[in-house]
């Protein structure tokens, strides 16, 4: 695509770039190309050594910035209830331009859990397939780094985050919600502004799209029903689409996951015929959404089952680290919410004997991991600063071993003396305030692991 088309966007206008981390630097880097814009700003908490760009700094940034014609957020800024109606109008997102342009077939998907493991393999299936495809996104590539690759014959598979999806107007033309759980409520002023804002994904697609959705994401007032009897309330439900798909694990769902086969409309794959390197049932249900995504893309569903062991995992996600006197050490740092870490647990036949939990609190609800932990699932939880101390009084039963602990290091010395069969990094939390990132909290755990040799 001919980066000159996006002009009329900006075009005579006063810009300012909300977050100048990586989207942010695209972003720059875009509108100086164009030089089309009236100013370009960049508003940030940290001061910004940038020649020639108005500079709004401060903690006050998001007052002072609001006043200009397009505010082009980055995912990190959370606006929540700071901005009115009317100036949240005049945000824009990499996310919206990118499905305002819609310069390529667009395959997007969100989720708070798997959904970079599900747009990696259907990214993984499209190739094998010999289709042209990217994979972009939240992944790690900002939406528009690479705009201009993009061809009429391009498969762009883009994980879209719900900070991506906030603000957008547009839906991409194949559409893959794959679950919501409470998570970065910090970001948000309720779980329903949450939800709401993962369902941008297909409330605007048009007819002709297609949407593969959770059936327990999907809001009451939506009806799956192509014979429904109640048309003027789906009809004005604001949602247009021309075929939805549910994504579930119970008939009649079309794309159907239960005890290791899954069902396809109109074919079924037996549990043999699935071989991956991939754990665990939650993997399953990847997979499916996943080869539902690639079909849809138009991928041969035989060839991309052939590719399936060629898979190998991304990092951080049920991640073999080390097996060390007899102990598997397992990196699942991107667990994040407790029902992840059961998942995780789950995920390996003989569960494990010690896993690590905690992270930074958010005040999400723990209930459905305290009730399987107070199975007795495992028996040795090592809890970290902050959650996992609030986990650790909800844990109950007495044949469960909780180990207080300050830090990971701390963590890792501790499952070391305790375990005999396997140790799990699933925090249940986020990382932040302790580290970057889930990756910097991974790559950390890893190293402990490995100077447990020494």
């Amino acid at each position: 695509m001919n980066i000159n088309e996006i002009k009329p966007f900006f075009e005579g206008k006063r810009c300012v770039i909300l977050g100048y981390g990586r989207e942010g630097r695209i972003w720059m880097s875009l509108l100086q190309r164009l030089s089309c814009c009236a100013e370009i700003a960049v508003a940030d908490m940290k001061p910004q050594d940038i020649p020639g760009v108005t500079g709004i700094y401060g903690e006050d940034y998001l007052d002072r910035a609001k006043e200009y014609d397009l505010l082009l957020q980055s995912p990190g800024v959370i606006i929540k209830d700071r901005l009115t109606p009317e100036e949240k109008s005049k945000i824009l997102t990499q996310t919206e331009l990118l499905l305002r342009l819609r310069p390529c077939k667009i395959v997007g998907i969100t989720g708070t859990k798997g959904k970079s493991t599900t747009s990696s393999l259907t990214y993984h299936f499209l190739k094998a397939c010999g289709k042209n495809a990217m994979l972009i996104g939240n992944i790690g590539v900002p939406p528009l780094e690479r705009i201009e690759e993009m061809t009429p014959d391009t498969v762009a598979v883009c994980e879209m985050s719900c900070h991506q999806l906030e603000f957008v107007h547009h839906s991409p033309e194949i559409a893959v919600l794959l679950n919501i759980f409470p998570e970065h409520l910090d970001h948000y002023v309720s779980l329903e502004a949450y939800s709401e804002a993962k369902r941008n994904i297909y409330r605007f697609q048009q007819p002709g799209d297609t949407a593969f959705i959770n059936v327990e994401s999907i809001p009451d007032d939506i009806c799956t029903n192509p014979d429904c009897a109640n048309k003027p309330k789906c009809a004005n439900s604001g949602y247009r689409r021309s075929r939805l798909v549910t994504l579930g694990c119970e008939r009649p769902a079309m794309v159907y996951s239960e005890n290791g086969g899954i069902f396809l409309p109109d074919l079924e794959i037996k549990p043999e015929q699935l071989h991956t390197q991939l754990r665990g049932k939650h993997n399953v249900y990847n997979i499916a959404a996943a080869l539902c995504a690639a079909q849809a893309a138009g991928a041969d569903i035989d060839v991309c089952l052939a590719s399936l062991p060629d898979f190998k995992g991304l990092e951080h996600r049920l991640e073999y680290v080390d097996t060390i006197n007899g102990v598997e050490y397992i990196n699942d740092s991107i667990c994040t919410i407790p029902e992840a870490a059961v998942a995780a647990v789950k995920a390996f036949d003989g569960g494990a004997d010690c896993i690590i939990l905690g992270g930074m609190e958010r005040n999400i609800p723990y209930d459905v991991l305290a009730e399987f932990l107070n199975t007795g699932a495992v028996k040795n939880v090592i809890l970290l600063p902050d959650s996992g101390y609030r986990i650790g009084e909800m844990i109950t039963a007495p044949q469960v071993n909780k180990v207080i602990v300050n830090d990971l290091p701390e963590a890792v010395s501790k499952a070391a003396s305790l375990a005999h069969r396997r140790v799990i990094l699933c925090p249940a939390a986020a990382s932040y305030g302790f580290y970057k990132n889930f990756e910097e909290r991974g790559r950390h755990f890893k190293e402990l692991v490995k100077a447990l040799k020494n």
